[in-house]
C-alpha cells in the first residue's frame, strides 16, 4: 500500500486539528469529585528567586509559575492522599506552638492534581470548586494563576474555561495553602478539608448558587418567587427557557412555570417564575418539611444544564416583647454555639460524623445552632434543613471591604433557600462595635444582605457597647448580647421596640467524668459550679433567659469541645472546657442539666456522678439529679435517701452517704413513676466494649461510623474510671480514620491504630473505602483485659461521579520560535538573556508556513521528574511536520528524516533536571511546517 503525499498527511492533519477545535455538543451538567489522586506535600517549595532580564520577564506572565505551581514540576516523591484533608491534626502537639490553635503544627503545604478533559468538553463551561481551604490559599492551573483566596471558611467557584486543555493533555491544578495565616483564637485545621469539585457545563447555564426560591407567605397565601441566574460563555448571545418545579416532601411536583431569557456573551441575566402554593406542609422544629425546587434550561427542546435547591415553607419573625415566633408560634430559642472539629479527624469532618453530631444535639434538647464564627459546610444546613434545627449563620470577618463582602455575599448566596436558617450574623464581639465606625461597617454588611435575601433578620455578638450614642446596634434587626445578663432589663426597657436575643451565654467549665476541680490536673468537675469570670454557670444563664419572653432565647458556649482555647489553662491542656459534650461527643454534665431544660415530650431523668468511691466510705457524696419531671427520689441500695420538688432551673441535689451498690433516681409525676436513672458500684475492669453508632456502613468512600470503647467489669458493669490503653486492628474494606478519647489534656495522636481510655470510654472511627461492599470487623484489645470484636456491615453504594485521576505528566510549554532561514541554522546558537523579541513565543500546535524559508528552530525548557530521569524516558511529540533533529543540551538525540506530518520520539539520557529541548525544522519545499501536536516527557518502558 502506497503512502500518502505530503499534502494529503498535511489535509488529513488540518482536519484533525479543526474537528477538535470544533465546539462540543453540548451536554447536560456535569458535577464531578475532585476529591480523589491529590499529591501532598507539608512544607514551602521554594520559588527560586527573579533575578536577570530574562527570568524577570518570564515571571510578568500569565502561565510562568515557579517552583510547584508550575505544570512540569517535579512531584513525584509527594505523598498521595483523598480529601478532604487536615494535615493539622497529623501532627504531634508542639508546646511552641499556639495555644488557641491547639498547640498544632500548621504552617505551609502544596496539594497538586492532574486531571484530563475529553476533546467533547471543548467549548463547555469548566468550573473548579473549593469548598473550603485551611487558611488562605493560591490556585493555579497548568501555571496559570487562577485564585487567591483570604478566608478557611468561604468557598469558590473558579471559571477555569480559558485554562485548560483537551483530549490527550494533562492539566495540572496546583494549590498553596498558607496555615500560618490565622482567623480565629480556635483550633482551625490546615489544608483542604471540605470537599472539591470539578462542574462541566454547556457554555449558557444556570450560574453557581444561582437558583433563588425562598418561600414568601402574603396573608394566607404561599408563594415561591423564583429567580434564576444565568449565565453565557460563549461567543455571541443566546436564549434559554427555564422551567421551574416544585416537588413536595413526597416527591410530587405541586407547582411548575417557565420563562425566557436572553444573555449576551460574557454576561449574566435573571428569570423570574412565580410559584404559586395551595396549603404546602409547614416547615417546622417537630416535622421538617423539605420541599425541592428544580430549575432546567433548554435551548429548545434540547436540556442544557439542571440544578434544584432545598427549601421550605415556615414564617419567622422576631418580637421585641414575646421573642421569636415560628410559623406564628412562640419558640424559645434552644440553641448552642458549635466549632467544627472533631475527634480523630480535626476539621476534615465526614459528613456521617457531623450527622452524629447534629444528632447528639438533637437528644439533648437542642433546637437552635450558631455555627461559630464562619460559613458551615453546605451539607450541615441540608441536614440542619432536615432534623429540624434553627440556624444562626454567621459570616467570619466584620468588615465591608471588597475582599470580606465577598465573602459575606458567597454566604448568603449559597445559603439563602435553607429553611433551617433564621438569622444572618455579621460578627461576633468586635471591638468597633461600640463605634461610629461599627455602626457603618454594620450599616454597609446589612444592605448588600438585604439586596440577596430581604425574608431574614440580620444580628451581630455583641458582648459590650450598647450604651454608646451610636453604634452596631443601631444598624441590625436583632441585637444580639453575649454573657450581659446584667443588661438585659435596662436595654429592654431603654429600647422597647428592639428585638433581643443572646447570641452567647455561659461559658462554664466541666472535665468529663471528673466531680472534684483540680488545679494541679488542670480538671473541672462536672457538678456545673466553675463558670468562667466572664460568663455564668448553665443553669444560671438559661434561668435568665427562660424567664425573660422578650428574651428569644440563647446559644450556650459550647455544645461540643473544642481544639484550642484551653480556656483557663494552656499546656498541656489542648482543647477547650466549655462543652456540653466533650470533643468525641460523649455527655457531660451540663448535657444533662439541659435535656432536663429543654426536652418537653418525653420524661427525662439522670443521676450523677459515678458510684465508685473507694476510701469514701460513710462520707456524704454530692448526688445531683436532673430530671423534667414534677418530683425526684432517690434510693440507695433499695432505701429511700430523700425526695424533692424538681427545681427547673437549678436542679436537684442530694448529700447521700457513700455505700458501693446501686443508686437511682426515680422521677414522677403525680405520683407515679415515669422515668428511672440507674449507677452501679463497679469492680476491676474485665473486658472491653465496642459500640457502634450504627451497624452499617455505605460502601461508598464517604460514610463513616463513631465506635464507642468502654470496659466493663467480670458482672457487666460499665467502669466510670477506666484508663487502660486500647489497641485496634481492623480488617475488611475500611480504614480507621481517627482516635479519641475527649480529654482536654490528652497528647495521644488522634491518627493512630490506639488510644487510652479517659474516665471509661474513648472513640474509633472507621470509614469504608470507595467501591467497599462485605464486612468490617474491628478489634480492639488492651492488656489484662478480654478484647472485644464487632462486625459491621458494608452495602454497596454508589459513590458521587469522580473526575479519574490522570497520570502526571511533563508538558513542554512557552517555546521559543526563531525566524525562517534559507539555510540550515546552528541548533545550538544562543539567545541573549534580554533578547525577548528576535525569536517569537508559542505552544503546540505551531504550525507555520509554506514559507520560501525552508529551515525554523523550536526551543524550550523541561523540568525533569526524578520519576523521568532513568535513561529510559521519551521526549514524545504528537506530531512534527518537515524533517526534524531533536537537541538536547547541545546533544542530537534523534533526527526525522520524513518530511510528512507524523509522531516522533527520541530516549532522554539521564542528566540534570533542568534540560534545554532545541528542536530544528526543515520544512518540504511549498508545505507547512512545524510542532503540531503535544510535547511530553512520558515514562519510558522498564
Amino acid at each position: 500500500m502506497s503512502r500518502p503525499s505530503a499534502s494529503l498527511a498535511w489535509l488529513l492533519a488540518a482536519w484533525l486539528l479543526l474537528v477538535l477545535a470544533l465546539p462540543a455538543q453540548a451536554a447536560g451538567r456535569e458535577r464531578l469529585s475532585l476529591d480523589a489522586g491529590w499529591l501532598f506535600h507539608r512544607g514551602e517549595v521554594a520559588m527560586p528567586a527573579i533575578k536577570g532580564h530574562g527570568m524577570s520577564y518570564q515571571n510578568g506572565k500569565a502561565n510562568n509559575g515557579w517552583g510547584a505551581a508550575a505544570a512540569d514540576f517535579d512531584d513525584s516523591a509527594w505523598r498521595r492522599l483523598d480529601l478532604p484533608h487536615d494535615w493539622a491534626v497529623e501532627t504531634p502537639f508542639d508546646r511552641d506552638e499556639n495555644v488557641s490553635q491547639g498547640y498544632r503544627t500548621r504552617g505551609i503545604a502544596w496539594y497538586r492534581r492532574y486531571l484530563q478533559l475529553p476533546t467533547s468538553d471543548r467549548g463547555r463551561h469548566i468550573e473548579l470548586q473549593f469548598d473550603a481551604i485551611a487558611t488562605h490559599s493560591t490556585v493555579w492551573v497548568n501555571g496559570v494563576l487562577v485564585n487567591r483566596n483570604w478566608s478557611g471558611y468561604n468557598g469558590r467557584n473558579i471559571d477555569i474555561t480559558p485554562f485548560v486543555r483537551y483530549g490527550d493533555d494533562v492539566n495540572t491544578i496546583a494549590v498553596r495553602v498558607d496555615a500560618d495565616a490565622q482567623e480565629g483564637w480556635w483550633y482551625e485545621g490546615a489544608g483542604i478539608y471540605r470537599h472539591t469539585w470539578l462542574v462541566k457545563r454547556d457554555a449558557l447555564h444556570i450560574a453557581t448558587d444561582g437558583l433563588h426560591a425562598n418561600p414568601v407567605k402574603q396573608g394566607a397565601r404561599w408563594s415561591i418567587p423564583v429567580e434564576v441566574t444565568l449565565q453565557s460563555s460563549d461567543k455571541a448571545a443566546r436564549e434559554g427557557l427555564v422551567e421551574v418545579a416544585l416537588v413536595d416532601p413526597a416527591g410530587r411536583e405541586v407547582a411548575k412555570g417557565s420563562a425566557r431569557a436572553r444573555v449576551a456573551a460574557l454576561e449574566s441575566a435573571i428569570a423570574r417564575v412565580k410559584l404559586d402554593v395551595r396549603e404546602p406542609r409547614l416547615w417546622s422544629l417537630a416535622q421538617p418539611n423539605v420541599y425541592r425546587v428544580q430549575a432546567v434550561l433548554r435551548d429548545g427542546a434540547r436540556e442544557i444544564d439542571r440544578t434544584e435547591v432545598q427549601t421550605g415553607f415556615r414564617s419567622i419573625r422576631f418580637d421585641a416583647d414575646r421573642g421569636f415566633f415560628l410559623n406564628d408560634e412562640p419558640v424559645k430559642i434552644q440553641g448552642v454555639c458549635i466549632h467544627q472539629d472533631h475527634a480523630g479527624v480535626g476539621v476534615a469532618v465526614p459528613e456521617s460524623i457531623w450527622e452524629f453530631r447534629l444528632r447528639r444535639l438533637k437528644e439533648m434538647g437542642t433546637n437552635a445552632i450558631r455555627f461559630a464564627h464562619n460559613a458551615p459546610a453546605a451539607e450541615v444546613l441540608d441536614m440542619a434543613d432536615r432534623m429540624g434545627f434553627l440556624v444562626m449563620d454567621e459570616n467570619r470577618h466584620f468588615n465591608p471591604s471588597p475582599d470580606t463582602l465577598q465573602q459575606l455575599t458567597w454566604q448568603v448566596r449559597r445559603d439563602r433557600n435553607h429553611p433551617s436558617v433564621i438569622l444572618w450574623s455579621i460578627f461576633n464581639e468586635e471591638p468597633l462595635q461600640s463605634t461610629e465606625s461599627g455602626y457603618e461597617m454594620a450599616r454597609r454588611m446589612v444592605s448588600e444582605i438585604r439586596k440577596l435575601d430581604a425574608t431574614r433578620p440580620v444580628t451581630g455578638a455583641m458582648h459590650g457597647g450598647l450604651t454608646t450614642d451610636l453604634n452596631a446596634a443601631d444598624a441590625i434587626d436583632v441585637v444580639g448580647l453575649n454573657y450581659q445578663i446584667w443588661i438585659y432589663d435596662d436595654y429592654h426597657k431603654k429600647h422597647p421596640k428592639r428585638p433581643l436575643t443572646s447570641t452567647e451565654d455561659t461559658s462554664a467549665f466541666m472535665t468529663r467524668g471528673e466531680y472534684a476541680s483540680d488545679k494541679e490536673r488542670q480538671v473541672f468537675g462536672s457538678y456545673d459550679d466553675e463558670p468562667s469570670s466572664w460568663g455564668n454557670t448553665h443553669r444560671q444563664a438559661w434561668k435568665a433567659i427562660a424567664q425573660r419572653p422578650f428574651i428569644a432565647g440563647g446559644f450556650v458556649w459550647t455544645g461540643i469541645d473544642y481544639r484550642g482555647e484551653p480556656t483557663p489553662y494552656q499546656w498541656p491542656s489542648a482543647s477547650s472546657f466549655f462543652g456540653a459534650m466533650d470533643l468525641a461527643g460523649f455527655a457531660k454534665g451540663a448535657f444533662w442539666i439541659h435535656q432536663a431544660q429543654w426536652v418537653k415530650d418525653r420524661p427525662v431523668v439522670k443521676l450523677q456522678p459515678h458510684w465508685n468511691w473507694p476510701g469514701r466510705e460513710g462520707q456524704p457524696i454530692h448526688v445531683m439529679v436532673t430530671s423534667n419531671a414534677q418530683r425526684v427520689r432517690v434510693l440507695l441500695n433499695g432505701r429511700e435517701v430523700g425526695e424533692q420538688a424538681v427545681d427547673p432551673y437549678e436542679m436537684n441535689h442530694f448529700q447521700v452517704p457513700y455505700a458501693p451498690g446501686r443508686i437511682e433516681a426515680v422521677a414522677l409525676r403525680d405520683g407515679r413513676e415515669v422515668a428511672r436513672d440507674v449507677v452501679e458500684t463497679s469492680g476491676a475492669p474485665a473486658r472491653l466494649v465496642l459500640t457502634p453508632d450504627r451497624p452499617a456502613l455505605a460502601g461508598d468512600g464517604l460514610d463513616a461510623v463513631p465506635v464507642t470503647v468502654s470496659a466493663v467489669d467480670a458482672q457487666g458493669r460499665p467502669v466510670p474510671l477506666a484508663q487502660d490503653k486500647v489497641g485496634f486492628a481492623l480488617e475488611g474494606p475500611g480504614a480507621i480514620i481517627g482516635v479519641g478519647n475527649g480529654d482536654p489534656n490528652s497528647h495521644e495522636a488522634d491518627k493512630a491504630s490506639e488510644r487510652s481510655l479517659f474516665n471509661g470510654l474513648a472513640q474509633v472511627i472507621v470509614q469504608a473505602r470507595r467501591e467497599g461492599h462485605g464486612r468490617l470487623k474491628l478489634r480492639a484489645s488492651a492488656e489484662g483485659l478480654q478484647a472485644a470484636e464487632v462486625e459491621l456491615a458494608v452495602n454497596a453504594a454508589s459513590a458521587p461521579p469522580q473526575a479519574p485521576v490522570a497520570e502526571p505528566t511533563t508538558p513542554l510549554l512557552s517555546w521559543r520560535v526563531s525566524p525562517p532561514t534559507a539555510g540550515r541554522p546552528d541548533p545550538n546558537v544562543v539567545l541573549a538573556e534580554s533578547d525577548m523579541n528576535s525569536w517569537g513565543w508559542d505552544e503546540p500546535p505551531m504550525r507555520r508556513g509554506p514559507e520560501a524559508e525552508a529551515f525554523r528552530l523550536y526551543r524550550s525548557s523541561v523540568n525533569v521528574r526524578a520519576d523521568r530521569n532513568d535513561g529510559r524516558a521519551q521526549l514524545t511529540f504528537g506530531s512534527i511536520a518537515g524533517k526534524a533533529e531533536v537537541w538536547v543540551d547541545g546533544a542530537k538525540l534523534g533526527e526525522k528524516t520524513d518530511a510528512a506530518p507524523a509522531p516522533f520520539a527520541v530516549t532522554l539520557p539521564r542528566g540534570v533536571w533542568r534540560r534545554q529541548v532545541t528542536v530544528l525544522v526543515q520544512a518540504a519545499p511549498g508545505q507547512p511546517s512545524g510542532i503540531l501536536g503535544r510535547v511530553t516527557l512520558e515514562r519510558g518502558s522498564p
